[in-house]
């Protein structure tokens, strides 16, 4: 049985600390009060006063996830400024993949979650989007940044070990010439492109995007 620790020594933050240490390292899946507890060195019943129930513990853990992402200021240049939070938002979720399957699910968002939330739409709005047109323009960005992001955990979680030029011979691409073509780029180039995939995406996204403020222009 685990070891009590000292009452001094729990927090709350040491609490959510522990709790995303274990949703890192094992998914959310494995993040129950219990293991929890046992992470801590603590008595289950001690984790209630910080936490009363599972949910309570992923809302307060998509807020530490939020908290991480860059915050948009609509003082800069709204794409500029987007295109930061995209890449930020990567970041945390590449740190956090268990979050991208409960980040925009949380019916008690925190004051991170919030904050972000009206930091995008204050850029949105004082760039000259409509209302309708921002909350089109958010919408289209996070699928796209979460989407890229999910594409990034499946891969890692194949745990990939082998090079370009292994995984092409290992697969019959002979009746497949467009395929085969694309594998040999991959084999020639430094490093898999997805980076790069990326940012050519994330600027397809940020055009397409602000046509919606010019056609709010044009209203």
């Amino acid at each position: 049985m685990a070891a009590k620790a000292p009452r001094y020594t729990l927090t709350r933050e040491r609490v959510l600390a522990g709790a995303l240490e274990l949703a890192d390292a094992h998914g959310l899946e494995a993040l129950t009060i219990r293991a929890l507890a046992t992470h801590l060195a603590v008595r289950p019943m001690s984790l209630y006063h910080y936490v009363a129930a599972k949910d309570e513990l992923l809302d307060a853990l998509v807020d530490v996830v939020f908290a991480e992402i860059y915050l948009p200021s609509s003082a800069g240049d709204w794409r500029s400024e987007l295109e930061q939070r995209a890449r930020s938002a990567r970041e945390a979720l590449s740190r956090h993949p268990w979050a991208l399957t409960v980040m925009e699910t949380r019916a008690q968002p925190g004051p991170a979650s919030l904050a972000g939330h009206e930091a995008v739409l204050e850029v949105l709005r004082t760039a000259g989007f409509s209302v309708a047109a921002a909350g089109h323009a958010y919408a289209v960005l996070d699928a796209f940044v979460y989407g890229f992001a999910l594409q990034d955990a499946m891969l890692r979680s194949v745990g990939l070990d082998t090079s370009a030029a292994q995984l092409r011979d290992g697969m019959n691409l002979g009746g497949h010439p467009r395929l085969a073509e694309l594998a040999e780029h991959y084999v020639a180039a430094s490093s898999y492109p997805g980076d790069a995939s990326f940012e050519i995406g994330l600027e397809i996204a940020l055009t397409g995007i602000d046509r919606l403020r010019e056609q709010a222009d044009a209203e």
